[in-house]
């Protein structure tokens, strides 16, 4: 907890923000900013893997995007520096070894057929190697083009449209396609209407960037925006001024970057779901006011810049490039309700509930930030989301339900009842659900069945403990959680961690989800199991974060507090659950 009285967390270094940004410095004034791109190849020269290749974390095996953009940073100074010229042999080794030459078009085949038909990173990456020389002049032959003209129709328009972008991307849908349209060769009718379309797409760029200067407050994004700016001929733009002074102010002072500022939002009401029942005890009550009066001082009142979206939601962090979500929402309303006497958070939780309302899909699932959006992977409604906004509205139903109108009423009723009926209809055939935003490396899709799952399986069963539905519904609730439970069972690993999938190494998040996820006297076994997992590895390691979230378009990250609010709320769960049992003075001091 900052002096400020909210949770910050900290997010791994990323070498691919540390790649983007360094080009971006370079373009915009390599002798300005000799310093910090400097400390970027340092930075770079220290965390590459053994194979001499990168992955999105310290963490993470290599993968060809993050080693291909790290190699191309490298380009822009492996001729003047020997550090840096050593350093790019070894990543081409390693992008030799996964049968991808650099001085070739072949680079781009390999990228466009990674990412398919999402646009959204592929184009970027290819185009930040073109303008650094990868693989040579006839880079911007082999890049798409990006149709930014689009981006100056009204919004409503756009899920309509091929983007091939996803939601958030549209800054660069705009800088991006604007650098390839003046340096790929296209048809006369094509140029025309491009050419003419600069001028107003600028002026929208402009208006979508946030006060900090960051778009989303993520690196990587605002660094191909400004790296394609400024090589597109508009280096003179107060948007990329704004841009690079946004990449020098967030350098690490080991010379990294992270992919984005911070989570301190998603993390903060993470870490007040984790104290539980325990929350008088922890947290005094100016503790207590301090950290609801920050939570409602974020919430949006007002039509979005960035995205259209209407006043009332959350977006994951305190800084001014934050969008409204469908994670967070929900997460501020659970965290208002368990800060502060329901009287004094209604009308925020309320608002929040009728902006969740807006924005549930047709299907019946949330997405995270745009209704309707459902081309690609990352716009469409997901089972994690989902379960927690279904959560967040029983909650309300049995916080408000006796003071609502029986039109609101209705409304809650009806949503959550298509929540319900989604999460049917996308468990799969052995229990599990599957996450958006998390996945697990070693999982062989790259999934986290288990993430999803223990998050699913413990919004229901606090759904359970509510009383405003009937016996239909419980009986539906019971299932799916029957079912889901039986998976976990069914993957829990020898020694009583879990990870992402069967006979996955476990880690501390997942292990200590699946555990919450657990907390019925039947599953005593495999919790017990899990718990002695949990306290020999942190007695061992430590607090030790995996690499299990996927910022946008799957980019690997870890972040330093979910470990530990993972863990505490299965430690909160389980006194909870003893207790109720009168068997605390039998529970193990390992689990005390």
């Amino acid at each position: 907890m900052n002096p400020q009285g909210f949770c910050t967390g900290e997010l791994s270094s990323s070498a691919l923000g540390v790649a983007v940004a360094v080009a971006a410095l370079h373009f915009h004034d390599a002798k300005a900013h000799q310093s910090e791109i400097q400390k970027g190849l340092i930075w770079l020269q220290a965390n590459v893997n053994s194979d001499g290749s990168f992955g999105d974390t310290p963490q993470s095996p290599g993968n060809v995007s993050t080693s291909l953009l790290a190699y191309a940073a490298s380009n822009l100074y492996a001729s003047s520096n020997e550090s840096t010229t050593h350093l790019q042999t070894k990543i081409a080794a390693y992008l030799a070894s996964q049968n991808i030459d650099v001085h070739s078009g072949q680079v781009a085949k390999v990228i466009l057929n990674h990412y398919q038909r999402d646009y959204t990173f592929s184009v970027p990456i290819l185009t930040m190697c073109g303008l650094c020389g990868v693989p040579g002049g006839e880079a911007f032959r082999y890049i798409p083009q990006l149709p930014f003209e689009l981006a100056l129709l009204p919004r409503k328009f756009y899920r309509l449209l091929n983007l091939s972008v996803v939601s958030y991307a549209i800054p660069a849908l705009i800088a991006v396609g604007i650098v390839v349209f003046k340096r790929k060769p296209s048809s006369a009718v094509g140029r025309l209407i491009r050419k003419q379309s600069i001028k107003p797409a600028l002026a929208l760029l402009h208006r979508l960037m946030p006060g900090s200067g960051g778009f989303l407050e993520a690196i990587p994004l605002t660094a191909f925006v400004a790296l394609s700016l400024i090589e597109a001929g508009y280096g003179d733009l107060q948007v990329v001024e704004n841009g690079i002074q946004f990449l020098k102010r967030t350098q690490r002072a080991d010379g990294s970057w992270p992919i984005d500022v911070n989570l301190s939002t998603w993390v903060t009401t993470l870490s007040v779901k984790a104290l539980r029942g325990k929350t008088d005890e922890v947290l005094t009550p100016e503790m207590q006011t301090r950290l609801a009066d920050h939570l409602k001082g974020l919430q949006n009142r007002k039509v979005h810049p960035f995205n259209g979206s209407a006043a009332g939601g959350w977006g994951w962090t305190s800084h001014s490039g934050s969008v409204p979500d469908g994670d967070d929402t929900p997460g501020a309303i659970l965290a208002l309700l368990r800060l502060r006497p329901k009287e004094e958070v209604k009308e925020a939780v309320l608002a929040g509930c009728g902006w969740l309302l807006k924005l549930q899909n047709s299907d019946g699932g949330f997405p995270t930030f745009s209704k309707g959006w459902g081309k690609l992977p990352f716009d469409q409604s997901c089972a994690d989301l989902t379960g927690h906004n279904l959560l967040a509205f029983s909650v309300c139903l049995d916080a408000y339900g006796g003071e609502l109108s029986p039109k609101a009423v209705r409304a809650y009723r009806e949503a959550s009842l298509r929540m319900l009926n989604y999460l049917r209809r996308h468990q799969r055939q052995d229990g599990s659900w599957l996450p958006l935003w998390f996945g697990n490396q070693h999982v062989a899709d790259h999934t986290n069945p288990v993430y999803g799952t223990a998050k699913v399986l413990t919004y229901l069963n606090d759904v359970l403990l509510h009383g405003w539905f009937n016996s239909s519904f419980r009986e539906q609730l019971n299932d799916l959680t029957e079912a889901g439970e039986r998976f976990l069972i069914n993957v829990q690993n020898a020694d009583g961690s879990w990870g992402g999938g069967k006979a996955i190494p476990g880690t501390i998040e997942e292990t200590a989800l699946a555990a919450s996820a657990l907390m019925h006297k039947k599953h005593d076994k495999a919790r017990q199991a899990a718990f002695q997992w949990l306290d020999q590895t942190y007695r061992w390691h430590g607090m030790k974060a995996s690499p299990i979230g996927l910022y946008f378009a799957s980019l690997w990250y870890d972040e330093k507090l979910y470990p530990l609010t993972s863990y505490l709320e299965a430690l909160s769960r389980a006194l909870e659950l003893t207790s109720s049992l009168g068997m605390i003075d039998k529970c193990s001091p390992s689990v005390v």
